[in-house]
């Protein structure tokens, strides 16, 4: 199926102007196809384009007064010839409804049997659903009307005009949206109601869920209240859209997306067991990064996707910035510093990276591979740094300008830096040239000398940049300066890039007392990666435990951990750290964030002997954290699940399993008790039966998904052959239990037992990556990659797969980027050889 290209849309973008859609669908036939009839009227200035159309069978098209033959449809593209300056073009189709999350999704609940239908149009499937002119800078009105069966609840993004017989619902007609963003819930849904400012607001979740909605309804009505009084303090434009419903559905590929009037989310954000204020603040977050984008994105639009970054490093900004500002999640920043923009720093060092925003985007099958941590966590890092150098009023001075001359239409990066430059009286070229049109990061080394005094004789910060994207860029950073018993002293910075090679003098610590600890980007003002001196980074262990900012501590932690995944610092000095200072941690994102990030580093950068003692020490230390936690609070459940995923004790963990020696405090639920039983699967200790036992206990569509991802870890032959099976062939299962199969297949204590599926990986998954749609095959082949088979036959094989030229865009950057963390893994192994020769 053909990709839009920049050049199509284009060329289709100035020649014809779309007026309104009109859509009715009838949703009461049976299990695989609904009946789909749309209405366009558009304005030509020439006599030919096309639409785009995905049906399971086109039934008849009419353009003005003439029918055309509906065999002329080739592959998703719909000629339309003949045009005159004012057009009518109807579309009927009977239309595939999908199990992979895109166009118009349809679940049945293995809970209660219930039948529950969402659509995602998101990045060019709204054509899955009803024809049309599918790129996001034909935007225009949609009205429309659905039949379904009577029992159900349909809501879209407009309001409900009327419903004027039992299984009819007629919606009003949206403000322009781009055709991305249509989409409707359809099902017997739960939901509840509020509203605030004179804004409806609802909540939606399938009725297997309605209790835990129910008991987490206020925290979320309260976090979207907060979320919006700081918008509406932010932004001259009040919210548009009329509504603000929020629905949470089921085996959803993306976090979230920001439909107007009707956001959808993935109902794992609906918790039905235990959790950790991270999870809740990440849900916050997720809140408040889709309500931004109702101005960036939804209100304004980018003209096509090489803009992605109007959209998406915006929202994540802004996201970040007014949970930590508007609601009880005013920590924010600090996740940030350690989850989100390790995620953009290591998109940003593969051979993949991309500016933040690129010159040109070919099409739109490219557009959807930057959807990563560079258009997210890098550019609103980007942001945040803007932000300081321009002062906090001009930039929202620059926003809302922005706003009021593209208020529902489309803008490029040149129109908002036009805004910002009239806010701000500065010239942006330069700063966009270096930080939005260049890719990769910088690295921000402390250079100290100490006289015999114990002052400074002289601080550097050099900059430096990698051979192959050498781009110095300026950065304002905070230095700081930090006792062991963690009181500290900062000053702010400039870096030229045009000095001295990129070395800044820190003229003003001359003579000053040195510190334990010199930080450079104290306060992370910036993107980028930082490195202490020496003596610094020998006095982290001792800091850590009397450190009481949190963001300070996460901005030290993420130091050690990409010193370790860089190999200038061995993962056995990491896990000394971790045994250091990881006990007395108080901050649950930090304990949850340093387990999983250093947990990937040993599972690959060790040897197997190495591994066990390291595994033996993080569990040990998981245990003393355990053991120090309040119960029943967030830090003990971290701790609790961070030890079952170190343990090798398969006794304590049957024992937990069975209610036998739990922490005092600690619910040993769903979820929990999942974690437990995976673990015992991949040490042996358990098997199907209990897997089917436990499924059994837990008919949900979770409890599926976690029972096939135990299946895939068994220890076992016939079990693997099986998983395999299902990773690259099976269709018929949903988008969640393919990948719940990739994701549990490949275990470090069962290399043995996998090996010879390294060489299946990569003669399986080019045709495997063709039976899918591109999100989810791309999502399959990299949970699928056997990330634990480090040695060079698999770099080999992976340079053998590459040089190909039949890969689909998404396999060939999954296997670029995957055999480049290999690279950096056997660097790792081999430097720690070197060292112990």
């Amino acid at each position: 199926m053909p990709s839009l290209s920049r050049a199509e849309a284009t060329a289709r973008g100035a020649s014809i102007t779309v007026e309104s859609y009109q859509v009715e669908l009838d949703l009461t036939g049976g299990g695989e196809r609904f009946r789909s009839h749309v209405t366009i009227r558009f304005r030509a200035t020439g006599t030919e384009t096309f639409a785009e159309v995905k049906p399971a069978e086109l039934l008849a098209v009419r353009l003005n007064d003439t029918d055309l033959d509906p065999a002329t449809l080739d592959d998703n593209r719909l000629p339309l010839t003949g045009l005159a300056a004012q057009n009518t073009l109807t579309v009927d189709a009977e239309m595939a409804y999908t199990n992979t999350g895109e166009g118009m999704h349809r679940f049945v609940d293995p809970a209660d049997g219930e039948t529950y239908l969402y659509v995602m149009s998101f990045l060019d499937d709204v054509q899955r659903v009803f024809a049309a002119f599918d790129q996001p800078d034909l935007k225009a009105p949609v009205t429309l009307s659905v039949t379904a069966p009577e029992h159900w609840t349909v809501a879209a993004n407009a309001e409900l005009a009327a419903n004027p017989a039992p299984g009819r619902w007629e919606f009003a007609p949206t403000l322009p949206i781009a055709t991305y963003f249509f989409t409707l819930i359809a099902g017997p849904w739960h939901v509840r109601r509020d509203t605030h400012d004179g804004i409806p607001l609802g909540v939606y979740c399938r009725r297997s869920l309605a209790e835990h909605l129910d008991t987490d309804a206020t925290e979320i009505f309260t976090v979207t209240k907060q979320c919006l009084d700081r918008f509406h303090q932010l932004f001259d434009e009040r919210y548009p859209f009329g509504k603000y419903d929020q629905a949470f559905v089921p085996e959803f590929n993306a976090g979230a997306m920001e439909n107007p009037g009707l956001v959808t989310f993935r109902d794992d954000y609906v918790f039905r067991s235990a959790v950790t204020d991270s999870q809740r603040e990440l849900r916050a977050t997720t809140i408040a990064h889709e309500m931004a984008h109702m101005w960036f994105g939804d209100l304004v639009t980018m003209r096509w996707w090489d803009d992605l970054w109007l959209n998406e490093s915006f929202a994540e900004y802004l996201g970040t910035r007014v949970t930590a500002e508007a609601t009880r999640f005013d920590r924010a920043w600090t996740t940030f510093a350690l989850r989100r923009k390790a995620w953009g720093y290591a998109a940003d060092q593969r051979p993949s990276t991309h500016p933040v925003a690129p010159e040109r985007v070919t099409d739109a099958a490219e557009g959807l591979l930057n959807f990563d941590g560079i258009s997210y966590a890098k550019g609103a890092s980007v942001l945040r740094q803007l932000v300081a150098w321009l002062g906090d009023e001009a930039f929202l001075a620059g926003l809302n300008d922005h706003f009021a001359r593209h208020r529902f239409g489309n803008a490029t990066l040149a129109d908002l830096l036009q805004s910002l430059a009239a806010s701000s009286g500065r010239e942006l070229t330069d700063w966009a040239e270096s930080w939005l049109r260049t890719a990769q990061v910088n690295t921000l080394r402390a250079e100290v000398t100490v006289d015999a005094d114990g002052r400074y004789d002289e601080v550097v910060i050099a900059q430096t940049a990698p051979p192959t994207h050498p781009v110095l860029r300026p950065h304002r950073i905070g230095v700081g300066r930090y006792a062991v018993d963690g009181t500290a002293e900062r000053i702010e910075v400039d870096l030229d890039p045009k000095t001295d090679d990129g070395r800044t003098r820190l003229v003003g610590l001359a003579g000053e007392p040195a510190a334990a600890v010199l930080l450079p980007n104290d306060g992370d003002l910036t993107f980028a990666k930082i490195r202490l001196d020496a003596a610094s980074a020998d006095a982290v262990p001792l800091l850590l435990p009397r450190l009481t900012d949190p963001l300070a501590r996460a901005l030290l932690w993420g130091e050690a951990l990409d010193a370790a995944t860089d190999g200038e610092r061995p993962v056995t000095g990491l896990v000394d750290l971790i045994d250091a200072a990881l006990p007395t941690e108080t901050e649950v994102i930090i304990v949850e964030d340093v387990l999983a990030m250093s947990r990937t580093l040993i599972d690959r950068y060790l040897d197997p002997l190495a591994r066990r003692s390291a595994l033996a020490r993080v569990a040990e230390s998981c245990r003393r954290l355990l053991d120090g936690a309040a119960p029943g609070e967030s830090l003990q459940l971290a701790a609790a699940r961070g030890l079952i995923a170190a343990s090798t004790d398969a006794e304590m963990l049957t024992g937990w399993l069975a209610g036998r020696a739990v922490p005092t405090g600690l619910a040993v639920d769903a979820e929990l008790r999942w974690a437990l039983l995976g673990r015992l699967v991949v040490l042996g200790a358990a098997g199907a039966a209990e897997i089917e036992a436990e499924a059994a206990a837990d008919p949900s569509a979770t409890g599926a998904e976690r029972a096939a991802r135990c299946r895939a870890a068994l220890p076992d032959p016939a079990a693997k052959q099986a998983a395999w099976e299902i990773i690259v062939s099976n269709t018929e299962l949903s988008n969640r239990l393919v990948e719940a199969t990739a994701e549990g297949f490949w275990q470090p204590e069962q290399a043995d037992l996998t090996g010879a599926y390294v060489a299946s990986y990569f003669a399986d998954m080019p045709a495997a990556a063709r039976l899918r749609t591109p999100w989810v095959a791309d999502e399959v082949a990299k949970l699928a990659f056997p990330r634990h088979a480090v040695s060079q036959p698999t770099r080999e094989a992976a340079a053998a797969l590459l040089a190909r030229d039949d890969l689909t865009p998404g396999l060939r950057r999954v296997v670029t980027d995957a055999d480049d963390d290999l690279r950096r893994a056997l660097v790792a192994r081999t430097a720690v050889a070197a060292t112990t020769a």
